[in-house]
């Protein structure tokens, strides 16, 4: 079973951040939720293992809490 990776992992964060903000430009409050509502899932299909994404929620709901 995989575990949730929450260390550093992605190759060039900053671009890839720029390209996620970049992704978003021009579009209104409801056009860039719903973008992100799709990119979530994308990611949540690509990961697939739902004891992961069961950890990414716990995750997130305790950044929220914080």
């Amino acid at each position: 079973m995989a575990k949730l990776v929450t260390t550093p992992n992605i190759d060039g964060p900053d671009d890839f951040y720029a390209e996620l903000l970049a992704a978003h430009q021009g579009l209104d409050k409801a056009e860039s939720d719903a973008f992100n509502a799709r990119l979530i899932l994308l990611m949540a299909n690509h990961i697939g293992d739902r004891e992961v994404l069961r950890e990414a929620l716990a995750a997130a709901a305790r950044k929220l809490s914080a």
